[in-house]
């Protein structure tokens, strides 16, 4: 849509004003639905979460510093930003508990561990980013630290704060909300798209670079799956705890990495930096998917007929 129809004109505006209350208010719900409660549980099963917190946002980031390394032809430089970017964005919640349920893992220790990831995301990932990038030779304005700080930390801390009033009825309108997650990402994606449309900035990426980007993304994240597994066998985790580090570890969520990254990068940029997290999260989706079927399947073998 944002190819044949972009935003722009006298449009653009009044599209990015209601982007941004929509973003504040998406993370005012964020805020609002997850219980303190589930915060403090986590803190009991702390090797298991202090694990997929490390994966997420220390060996993700640590693994940047290899991007300027690569080609040209494998990594284009108006794409490192994107992958940079990528690693350091915290885990998915909705995608992240759905998988573990599916692979008949701890669901409960699912649900603690992306919704610390998310929690800590909200203040460690602009970090991360500010940090990386400053080391890679660029930086974030001062604007975009207002901006992430009025329209992310804000908004969430006043819906913890809100919790105790609007917690149960979020909970009961869980599938409306999750539309208008749904619909946050795509208004945003839209606004960003068309900006990189409107600046003629896909011409930077041939298509050779863009089928190394998406052998890049399957890459990390197949480095990234071994990696979980084997540190939950090592640490002689069971296989119901091995689940939630598999997948909680190797996800990131675009429900959090879209908004973030239209507050911290110049529109025109935002379309190209967001190209490796849309390829990496569809191959994230897909892949979990096949490997929550596998797991699945094991453990119904293992379970002892009655």
């Amino acid at each position: 849509m944002a190819i044949v129809i972009p935003v722009h004109g006298a449009a653009l505006a009044p599209f990015n004003l209601a982007t941004k209350f929509a973003v504040a208010a998406l993370f005012f719900l964020y805020g609002a639905r997850l219980p303190r409660e589930v915060v403090i549980a986590g803190l009991v099963r702390w090797r298991l979460h202090l694990l997929t917190l490390s994966i997420t946002f220390v060996l993700y980031p640590a693994l940047s510093f290899l991007w300027p390394l690569l080609p040209g032809w494998i990594l284009a430089p108006s794409l490192l930003a994107g992958m940079t970017y990528l690693t350091c964005l915290p885990s998915t919640i909705q995608s992240s508990v759905a998988l573990v349920a599916s692979a008949k893992g701890d669901v409960a220790a699912a649900v603690c561990s992306a919704s610390l990831s998310n929690s800590a995301g909200v203040v460690l990932a602009p970090l991360l980013v500010g940090l990386l990038m400053h080391a890679q030779g660029a930086a974030i304005s001062r604007e975009a630290v207002e901006s992430i700080f009025l329209q992310l930390l804000v908004p969430f801390a006043l819906g913890q704060v809100a919790h105790r009033w609007l917690g149960p009825a979020l909970a009961r309108y869980k599938d409306p909300l999750t539309y208008y997650d749904r619909f946050t990402i795509m208004l945003i994606v839209y606004g960003a798209f068309s900006s990189a449309v409107v600046g003629q900035v896909w011409r930077q990426v041939s298509l050779i670079q863009f089928i190394g980007l998406i052998g890049l993304c399957a890459a990390l994240l197949a480095l990234i799956m071994t990696t979980c597994i084997q540190a939950s066998r090592r640490l002689g985790f069971p296989v119901t705890d091995e689940i939630v580090v598999a997948f909680c570890g190797t996800q990131k969520g675009m429900a959090a990495g879209v908004p973030m990254a239209s507050l911290i990068f110049p529109a025109p940029q935002v379309g190209l930096i967001l190209l490796p997290l849309i390829i990496y999260h569809q191959l994230q989706l897909m892949t979990c998917a096949v490997m929550a079927g596998r797991y699945a399947r094991r453990a119904q073998a293992a379970t002892p007929l009655r």
